[in-house]
């Protein structure tokens, strides 16, 4: 694993947590549908707007009529997520449905890691990542204390 790639997967972490707690403020102001609306609506723009930056753009390797229809699901799962990720911590808070939303991540991914999902190069289950796994659930277990 390169240095740069975890630093990256921790911004991203980071960036998970603030913009979930906008999405769920963003909720409790509008309602939950309408940020998730809102949310996406404005994520399609930006995307729309960065697709067309002459320095961002990849070489097209198939075309879009050739790939499989279940990895354009993506989308219809991010409208879900967005929407529990509203609700998890407007009720929660930040800390705790974080941490469930990781063990929940966690979890399916080491799944999906197994199975060699979606055309995904396989990573195979080791005790120690089941390990990882329970000390997760037992972290997240102890924020859930008051």
């Amino acid at each position: 694993m390169s240095l740069l790639s975890a630093i990256l997967a921790a911004i991203a972490g980071a960036l998970m947590a603030v913009q979930g707690s906008l999405n769920s403020s963003l909720g409790k102001l509008i309602g939950v549908m309408r940020a998730t609306f809102f949310v996406h609506v404005i994520g399609a723009l930006v995307a729309a707007i960065l697709l067309v930056l002459p320095f961002l753009r990849e070489p097209q390797q198939r075309a879009l009529r050739d790939i499989p229809w279940y990895l354009y699901l993506g989308g219809v799962i991010g409208v879900g997520i967005i929407y529990l990720v509203v609700v998890s911590i407007s009720r929660l808070g930040v800390a705790v449905a974080t941490t469930l939303i990781i063990l929940g991540q966690v979890g399916t991914a080491l799944i999906i890691d197994e199975a060699g999902a979606f055309g995904l190069q396989r990573v195979p289950f080791t005790w120690l990542k089941g390990l990882g796994l329970v000390l997760l659930a037992a972290g997240a277990g102890l924020l859930l204390k008051k």
